[in-house]
């Protein structure tokens, strides 16, 4: 497991599949939390950074797949960490339910990987696990560096994106936007237009550096490819 650093106090976990981040703004704040027995690797990154695990105070999920709240009960567990997700996706999460009915993004490698996703790649439940917190759109959090809400529905009616407004601004944009080989939609969506909005509306935000579930981040200019690719 290499943990990557995104900007000061910014890091990058991959868990096989899927990038979990941590913000260590004296507290840690654990963005998403992998599939199903990743716990232990963000654990394994707290320590590399010398901190405990009660240290890990908060947990934001983007949305209710199971490749981002697989191990949300059990990082839960080992840290007493609160959840705080968008009420639309953390109502299924509270039953241990993980997708509604959807289709692939665009692109033949987008239809391959939803395929596979429908032969077992992806749980098809995780354990349920309390959400304490409800996200709202705009919201400033008073933790983790004064991070920002952004709704973004499309990939899930609950999605959510954050913005980090320092150090020229990180996005954190979940399953908004895919970075699989070039930046692109995602893989799968619920409604694919409103999905297209939402990234148009991203796109008219201030942000250096764009982190992904998927795919590599983008450090550097990274607003301007999204305003290549979805200013409207």
């Amino acid at each position: 497991m290499t943990m990557t650093s995104i900007a000061p106090g910014v890091y990058a976990i991959p868990v096989g599949i899927v990038n979990v981040f941590v913000i260590d703004a004296g507290d840690l704040t654990v963005i998403d939390t992998g599939t199903p027995g990743s716990a232990k690797h963000i654990l394994a990154a707290a320590h590399q950074l010398g901190r405990p695990p009660a240290d890990i105070r908060h947990i934001l999920l983007t949305h209710m797949h199971a490749d981002h709240t697989g191990s949300l009960k059990a990082l839960k567990e080992a840290t007493g960490a609160t959840a705080h997700m968008h009420p639309a996706d953390a109502a299924l999460t509270q039953r241990g339910e993980v997708m509604r009915p959807a289709r692939p993004g665009p692109g033949i490698l987008r239809r391959l990987l939803f395929h596979l996703s429908g032969l077992g790649m992806f749980p098809t439940r995780v354990e349920a696990a309390t959400v304490e917190h409800e996200l709202q759109d705009g919201q400033v959090l008073p933790f983790a560096g004064d991070l920002q809400v952004i709704y973004t529905p499309g990939h899930s009616q609950g999605h959510v994106a954050f913005l980090w407004p320092h150090e020229g601004g990180v996005l954190f944009a979940g399953d908004s936007a895919s970075n699989i080989g070039r930046l692109g939609p995602s893989i799968l969506y619920e409604d694919y237009a409103e999905g297209m909005l939402s990234l148009a509306r991203v796109s008219r935000l201030s942000f250096d550096a764009a982190c992904f579930g998927h795919g590599p981040a983008i450090i550097g200019n990274a607003n301007a490819r999204f305003r290549q690719q979805w200013g409207q």
